[in-house]
């Protein structure tokens, strides 16, 4: 891949520091070309003290966005890293673009800077997350539209079903859609409604499935609002520190082999969640992301680029020729 990795170096709850230092490591350590943007004198100060001046462009952006903003506001500030960032890779600049931004105000601004694919309705962030039976699940959307339509969930099961296919190479994806019960019919208006147009789409359609299937391997995708789904990633996180927390302090395994379980599950070893439905490869990591989260968010943008995974979505979805209504 000639064309860098663009990198939003404000972004995040410990921008610019961790994010430059990831940014290098992305570079040093895995051979990502990498450009950052942000306000010019920060970021060089940043790579001169890692030794890196001259290792890694710079291209300036004024402007921050802050982690409270959602989205509109972002928008309006097109001197912003973020809008900067953007622009960088619609122009052809640069082949994938990373931010630990807020969610909200990195989804607006690559709607409004880059565009959906055709047909897409909504983008939806998607995140492999390991199983006890040994493989992954593909939880779609974890956090990039929280009030979707029933219509729009259904779009995101199609994306995650061709996501599934193309990164995790199953050849038939099993999709269930997150609900409060496994019988058909349950759940509330949005979950019910989502499930009657789930069934009339060309995949394979498992039904509901509830909480405690998330890592059990059920199914291959769980499809679900953006709400819900980042509420269900921050707990799983959540819930594995925890409980490897207790297992320590009880002295029932040893530490290597808690270690082993616990990385399964890092933010670090994911690196971020994929945004689907865009033109453009964009890779959303944690705003709580430090050096080494940012470093493999650069490698799995990288690789998606690389893999031309938007464009083989885009080609997916339009072969299905589905539009299902809003």
């Amino acid at each position: 891949m000639s064309l860098p990795v663009v990198v939003d170096a404000m972004g995040g709850d410990h921008g610019p520091a961790e994010i430059v230092r990831g940014a290098v490591e992305a570079w040093r350590e895995h051979g990502v070309p990498v450009v950052l943007v942000g306000r010019a004198g920060v970021v060089r100060r940043e790579l001169a003290r890692l030794g890196a001046a001259g290792e890694v462009d710079v291209a300036h952006a004024p402007d921050v966005v802050p982690m409270t903003e959602r989205g509109a506001g972002a928008v309006r500030m097109v001197g912003s890293s973020l809008s900067v960032g953007f622009d960088l890779l619609r122009e052809g600049a640069g082949a994938a673009f990373v931010s630990a931004g807020s969610t909200g105000a990195v989804v607006a601004c690559a709607v409004d800077r880059l565009g959906t694919a055709p047909a897409v309705l909504r983008p939806s962030l998607a995140v492999a997350l390991p199983t006890t039976a040994g493989g992954a699940t593909v939880l779609v959307d974890a956090g990039a539209t929280v009030d979707p339509t029933p219509g729009m969930i259904a779009q995101f099961a199609l994306l995650g079903a061709a996501y599934a296919q193309l990164v995790l190479g199953v050849a038939d994806p099993r999709v269930g859609l997150l609900s409060i019960g496994a019988e058909p019919g349950k759940g509330n208006r949005l979950t019910r409604r989502a499930e009657t147009l789930l069934h009339g789409l060309p995949m394979r359609f498992h039904g509901n499935v509830e909480g405690g299937d998330v890592l059990t391997g059920a199914v291959d995708v769980i499809v679900t609002d953006g709400f819900t789904g980042n509420v269900v990633l921050k707990n799983v996180e959540g819930t594995v520190r925890a409980t490897l927390a207790l297992a320590a302090a009880d002295g029932v395994a040893a530490p290597a082999a808690l270690g082993r379980v616990a990385a399964r599950y890092d933010p670090r070893t994911h690196g971020g969640a994929a945004l689907l439905g865009l033109t453009r490869t964009v890779v959303v990591a944690h705003g709580s992301s430090r050096a080494g989260t940012i470093a493999r968010a650069c490698v799995v943008a990288r690789d998606l680029a690389e893999g031309e995974i938007v464009a083989r979505l885009g080609d997916r979805l339009t072969s299905l020729a589905v539009q299902p209504a809003p």
